[in-house]
């Protein structure tokens, strides 16, 4: 009788608890998590390149890069990352010792995919973990060379805009260096910029060449956001005011 009492609670527990889920599974899982949370991460409607997406995924702990397919974020599919992460679990009811595995998942980076989607298993493919050259600085927009080259136009004269071209010129400017020239009345606006990538702030140099006065500036970072007009050779000529 007393044999028959102690199996009814086990019994009980089996049958309410439901079957226990083995260390190496729930290891699994804490690996899936991790892929998850990098998916996360990677996650935007930024356009990026498939070269972009994999060396941020490079970046994040706890995550090596396996494979990237695809051309960018907003071609066809978007780019799809294999990531290969690790995951620990200890049951004492199962296990002398915590169990690790690694396991491969597979994120699919677009501005169409799900956020917080569970990412898919997948095999792991052979070979190490891929390596992701840093991306090239921007060129570097040549501040102090541009104030010291630009002309200066005495009170009650009139900025001449060939001049200021070559002024420009004289710089010699990296070929990723945008210029743009305008004349109004009698100043002359000059805008440099470097390509943006329509979510970040863009990087630009505005001047005023002007009777009595020549400036040179970089708007303030609100005013460099896509849509705010601060990187225009309007703004050069007619500056907005800054922000409070």
């Amino acid at each position: 009788m007393r044999r028959i009492l102690l199996v009814v609670p086990l019994l009980l527990c089996t049958a309410g608890c439901g079957p226990a889920q083995s260390s190496e599974a729930d290891a699994t899982d804490a690996a899936r998590e991790v892929a998850q949370r990098a998916g996360e991460k990677l996650y935007g409607q930024r356009p990026r390149t498939a070269e972009e997406v994999g060396r941020a995924a490079s970046l994040i702990d706890g995550v090596e890069v396996m494979r990237v397919t695809g051309t960018a974020t907003h071609d066809g599919d978007g780019v799809h990352v294999v990531l290969r992460t690790s995951g620990s679990a200890y049951n004492g009811w199962f296990d002398v010792e915590e169990i690790t595995v690694r396991r491969c998942f597979t994120v699919r980076v677009s501005p169409t995919s799900r956020w917080r989607a569970q990412p898919d298993d997948v095999d792991c493919p052979d070979g190490p973990p891929m390596t992701f050259a840093p991306p090239p600085d921007p060129p570097r927009l040549p501040d102090g060379e541009l104030r010291a080259a630009l002309p200066r136009v005495s009170s009650g004269g009139r900025a001449d805009e060939a001049e200021v071209r070559r002024a420009l010129a004289s710089l010699d400017l990296d070929a990723g260096i945008r210029t743009e020239v305008k004349a109004e009345g009698d100043r002359v606006g000059v805008l440099l910029s470097v390509e943006g990538n329509h979510f970040d702030p863009q990087d630009c140099l505005l001047a005023r060449v002007a009777p009595g006065a020549t400036e040179v500036w970089a708007p303030p970072r609100i005013q460099r956001m896509p849509g705010e007009g601060g990187c225009t050779v309007a703004n050069a000529l007619h500056p907005a005011p800054a922000p409070h």
